[in-house]
């Protein structure tokens, strides 16, 4: 749920706005080697890898440090805008989760179109790293995806330090989050929608799980919720890895190269290196 101290500010941005299609984020970072439809998937990394970003995110800003570094290794990578609400430019994710997986399966057979791989992995920021298991579970991308690496993901929703107990106290605020904010809503610990994706169990057959957490997480909190049970799952507690790391929700996503080798080694366990605090220099 990156950025959620934004959120304050879309209901009215989104009810001042004016109805009309959602703005989409118009960098589409090729020149920087990620999105390009053109790339052949190698030998050795046969699998693209679609990258989906958090609350307040985009296909872009949120993807500035880990796409080049995917490039580099060697990876097609391409990113997606989705749960874009009307006249709210450049801050996506706030739709309703559900739908968003729909536009994440869309999104995910037009890549393995263009590159004609049989199976994507995924690594997801927050909501990206929990949104994905909708579609995996009730979508049918467990035929279409390898991996999922939730980066602090909101997989069992969030109380935001307890703030989130707060709505019963203000009258029309939980209304207000279901009216202007879908997606946040929907990431409130007990959510209807958290109650129903967690139905049957946190994974599905066939596919990798990893989760790359930090104990300083400030915004899906408790930081231990954001781990997943299950057959084929990797929880990892970043300063597990590296005591010295200070990464919170965005940071950890956005420039920690910890993170940035651990997704790489989930990406590609068969050849997986160790992971330091010495790391951080290569």
């Amino acid at each position: 749920m990156a950025l959620a101290a934004v959120a304050a500010t879309v209901p009215t941005a989104a009810q001042a706005a004016p109805a009309a299609p959602a703005a989409t984020t118009t960098v589409t970072a090729a020149d920087s080697g990620w999105n390009d439809y053109s790339c052949t998937p190698s030998d050795r990394h046969p699998r693209p890898v679609v990258l989906v970003h958090g609350t307040l995110g985009n296909s872009v800003d949120n993807w500035l440090g880990l796409a080049p570094y995917l490039v580099a290794r060697g990876y097609c990578v391409f990113s997606l805008d989705y749960g874009r609400l009307p006249g709210v430019p450049f801050f996506h994710g706030l739709g309703p989760v559900e739908d968003s997986a729909r536009e994440l399966a869309a999104y995910v057979d037009r890549v393995l179109a263009a590159t004609g791989a049989e199976e994507v992995d995924i690594v997801g920021h927050s909501q990206g790293g929990m949104m994905p298991r909708h579609y995996l579970k009730f979508l049918g991308g467990a035929e279409k995806v390898n991996a999922l690496v939730g980066i602090a993901p909101s997989n069992h929703g969030t109380d935001l330090l307890g703030l989130t107990r707060l709505l019963d106290l203000f009258p029309g605020a939980a209304d207000l989050l279901d009216t202007h904010t879908p997606a946040l809503r929907d990431q409130v610990a007990g959510s209807d929608f958290l109650r129903r994706l967690g139905e049957g169990g946190d994974t599905v057959p066939g596919v990798a799980y990893t989760v790359i957490a930090t104990r300083y997480d400030q915004i899906v909190t408790p930081w231990r919720t954001q781990f997943l049970d299950g057959p084929g799952v990797r929880n990892i507690l970043i300063q597990d890895v590296c005591p010295a790391d200070v990464s919170e929700h965005l940071t950890i996503a956005l420039a920690d190269r910890l993170a940035f080798h651990l997704t790489a080694n989930a990406l590609d366990p068969a050849n997986a290196r160790p992971v330091n605090c010495l790391s951080y220099l290569s």
